[in-house]
């Protein structure tokens, strides 16, 4: 064990600059992307509309930033290498913050581990350069350079050794660089962004490019996401624009249906800076709280914009998280307008979930392809589906047929009922395709959103029991459903202690029919385990509400008549967020007739 009190008198000593710059920059210059963070940011506060960053075996020998900025005067340049020189804050209201930097601490932290050279021309000087290694200074020299800043940073960690044994490979150090440039990307749509590697020399390859983008705000947003998140989270995202009081949130926030394993599409933003922060991190839960589990999560990106003295962003090293006056205000707005964007989204599913199903129809194989005159005659085409015929008839133990569709109703989104497929799928045709969707998981969401209106409006209906159901279950078990009892009876479901572990059922709710009792209260202390103590009231509500939801819709196994799956596709074009059930999964897929074409080589 490391001994902290050695039989020494210790000694206070005034640390001298190189050692305390070296001490900042372990703060501040955590691998090779935290530096091109701080220096992209530089050339953002700067003005830039192009920016050129380029490095080499992953940041580690060379990251250089080029940028057309507003530039540095020569006389400037030594004090932009001391510590706590900025041109950003004059230091009166440390809360009154427009800028990425206002610390002082980057280039400084940067020269102290490295060896970094500063060229800039501010309009109408001549160009300076600076050189600084391992905290050493040299003095200005005239240089050559049209306009703007370059900053050159070679042999990073040179001047601590000891750090370079922490980096990981130049693959991983070069995709950490691209994350950060990406992020900052697309916070600044009218900027335009080149990440190159020049690994082994020369002009090295692009390997990211993102072009100034034009048009009005949301337009150039939607652009910019389209290069850096891809055309699929583009095409599958709601456009956000909502206002509470001081804050202002804009952005996209894509559908249900397009969730993600893990949090990694998620980009925040708070005055144009990115953050990791929790409380917006949370608010993002819980906006999609009815719509994904909690294995999935929402793709978004979202920017909160308010007054500079009505957030902290003056709480962390790197600037990654920021501190709201009012809190409540910043979770509240997330909350409130991503469940009125997803709510006017009506049934939309993501289109991804079309084109995941054309892929799995898709043959991993090449067929020569047949030409008309390859085809056989309509008399041999006319033999061969009379051969057929008998097939179909085995079949039909699991194909239901409608078998007077209403033609009018092909104009109707989800169109008109043809089928139901092994007693689940619905199969309807629309104007321009086919509609397939799931009748347990549509059912599941439709129950639900009807459960959640009720519970709005006056408590859910209740229908009693002729004779109470009697659920045995742990001591354990009974009093955790007790201790919410007041809760389950808002929901339809009454309940009784029964003596031991037992409880009694004495009401269900009335939209479910004829529901097992017994597996229902089950399912409530599953979620309510799921849920822990954490979740609020409201949540925990919910849930259980999604539950019940789950428990009372069409099984899979029941044949539904021609007028029941009309009504079913009806009640789904008319309910908020049908498009996925209360897991996220999709209720329907849509293929379009012409993909639909494509897969049989008929275009």
């Amino acid at each position: 064990m490391l001994d902290r009190h050695p039989n020494i008198k210790p000694i206070i000593r005034q640390l001298d600059e190189a050692a305390i710059n070296r001490i900042a920059a372990g703060e501040v210059v955590e691998r090779p992307a935290s530096a091109v963070k701080e220096l992209v940011e530089n050339a953002l506060d700067a003005g830039a509309a192009r920016i050129e960053i380029c490095y080499a075996e992953g940041g580690k020998a060379l990251i250089r930033v080029t940028d057309d900025g507003c530039g540095i005067a020569a006389a400037d340049l030594p004090l932009a290498l001391s510590r706590h020189a900025t041109s950003k804050i004059d230091g009166s209201d440390l809360l009154n913050i427009h800028t990425f930097g206002f610390r002082g601490e980057a280039l400084p932290s940067l020269g102290a581990v490295g060896r970094l050279t500063i060229t800039s021309r501010v309009e109408g000087e001549d160009a300076a350069q600076i050189h600084v290694a391992g905290g050493r200074m040299e003095r200005v020299r005239p240089a050559a350079l049209s306009k703007g800043t370059v900053v050159e940073l070679r042999d990073l960690f040179y001047a601590t050794p000891a750090r370079l044994k922490f980096m990981r490979t130049d693959r991983a150090e070069a995709q950490a660089i691209t994350d950060i440039i990406k992020r900052l990307a697309m916070a600044e749509p009218f900027v335009a962004f080149t990440l190159r590697d020049v690994t082994g020399g020369g002009k090295g390859r692009v390997t990211f490019r993102a072009d100034a983008e034009t048009g009005d705000m949301f337009d150039a947003l939607h652009g910019r996401l389209a290069r850096v998140l891809g055309h699929e989270f583009a095409d599958n995202a709601l456009r956000i624009d909502a206002q509470r009081e001081a804050l202002h949130l804009t952005g996209y926030a894509a559908l249900p249906t397009y969730s993600r394993g893990s949090a990694v599409a998620q980009f925040l933003y708070v005055n144009g800076r990115p953050v990791r922060d929790k409380l917006l991190i949370g608010a993002l839960r819980g906006a999609y709280s009815d719509f994904l589990s909690r294995d999935r999560h929402p793709a978004v990106c979202l920017f909160i914009d308010c007054d500079p003295t009505l957030v902290d962003v003056n709480v962390h090293p790197a600037k990654s998280e920021v501190r709201f006056r009012e809190p409540g205000q910043a979770r509240g707005l997330i909350v409130s307008a991503l469940k009125h964007a997803l709510a006017e989204a009506g049934h939309r599913a993501s289109t991804t979930v079309a084109d995941a199903t054309l892929g799995a129809m898709r043959p991993q194989y090449t067929e020569p392809r047949v030409y008309q005159m390859d085809r056989p005659s309509p008399s041999v085409l006319t033999a061969s589906h009379h051969a057929q015929a008998p097939g179909f008839a085995e079949t039909s133990a699991v194909f239901a047929r409608v078998e007077e569709p209403v033609a009018e109703a092909q104009d109707h989104p989800l169109g008109a009922a043809r089928a139901q497929l092994h007693e689940n799928y619905i199969i309807a045709q629309t104007a321009d395709g086919l509609v397939i969707v799931d009748g347990h998981a549509a059912h599941e969401r439709l129950v639900y959103e009807k459960l959640k209106r009720q519970m709005a409006e006056n408590g859910v209906a209740a229908q009693a029991l002729l004779i109470p159901e009697i659920v045995e279950l742990s001591e354990g078990d009974a009093a955790r459903l007790m201790d919410i009892a007041g809760d389950l009876s808002k929901l339809g479901l009454t309940i009784e202690p029964f003596g031991g572990g037992a409880v009694a059922v004495r009401e269900t709710p009335a939209i479910l029919g004829e529901v097992n009792a017994a597996n229902m209260i089950r399912n409530i202390l599953d979620e309510l385990a799921d849920l822990g103590d954490s979740q609020t009231v409201q949540a925990r509500i919910e849930a259980i509400l999604s539950r019940v939801a789950c428990h009372g819709s069409i099984r899979t196994g029941r044949q539904m008549r021609g007028d029941e799956m009309n009504a079913l596709l009806r009640e789904m074009e008319a309910t908020p967020h049908s498009g996925q059930c209360n897991h996220g999964r999709p209720t329907y897929v849509e293929l379009k007739l012409a993909d639909i074409e494509r897969l049989f080589g008929r275009t």
